[in-house]
């Protein structure tokens, strides 16, 4: 079965009353998207845990999660013989953490079958997709010349960038803008997004049916 398959229709429930929900975080870098999400979930009506943070090297992220005494694993691809048997190791690291979903925040990898399949990833995207996906989005709007971009937060699927899209927030570009300045302005918006949705997800539940995502109970 493949991942798209095996979300044409999946649920996932929303926490009880003053229950927290768990989710790991997932990153790669600075650990931006990460610190808007520790600072939120210190707000204990934000209705999230951080179980734990996970990386593919050591990173600024992982520092940030420990400063916030959040437990913390690297699963290095280069210790695998293959991208599979990473994939499969990164899978029983999350599942360890017992999480309802996982965030990646920044983090710079390709998932497989054995990470996505054992429950929802949730992705931020510094574009309006399905419009440049990829590494580049901020760099190919512009060169594009576009007259608004911005950010998406999506469900993550076998594809690059290509999974069902929860919500997307819009940054008109300006005339005098570089990829620097576009990209700090929508950086705003995706922690903004971020923070948003996951609280949703975590407190509402969501469905996943085909391309859409619901948010709430039926």
């Amino acid at each position: 079965m493949t991942n798209a398959a095996a979300r044409a229709s999946t649920r996932t429930d929303g926490g009880g009353a003053g229950d927290p929900v768990p989710v790991v975080v997932l990153v790669s870098g600075s650990g931006t998207l990460l610190q808007a999400l520790v600072d939120a979930s210190a707000d204990p009506d934000y209705g999230v845990r951080i179980a734990a943070v996970g990386a593919d090297r050591p990173c600024t992220g992982l520092e940030r999660a420990e400063r916030a005494g959040i437990p913390t694993f690297v699963v290095r691809p280069a210790d695998f013989e293959d991208r599979a048997a990473w994939d499969g190791a990164l899978a029983e690291q999350v599942a360890a953490a017992g999480p309802r979903f996982v965030v990646t925040a920044g983090f710079m990898r390709i998932l497989g079958r054995a990470t996505l399949e054992a429950q929802p990833v949730v992705n931020t995207h510094p574009a309006l997709l399905p419009s440049f996906p990829g590494a580049h989005g901020v760099r190919d709007a512009l060169a594009y010349g576009v007259k608004v971009t911005g950010t998406t937060c999506h469900v993550v699927d076998a594809g690059v960038d290509t999974g069902p899209i929860i919500e997307q927030r819009v940054v008109a570009v300006e005339d005098d803008d570089t990829e620097e300045s576009l990209h700090e302005r929508i950086k705003v918006q995706e922690r903004d997004l971020l923070v948003d949705v996951v609280s949703r997800l975590a407190r509402e539940g969501f469905a996943v049916e085909g391309r859409r995502v619901r948010i709430g109970r039926p």
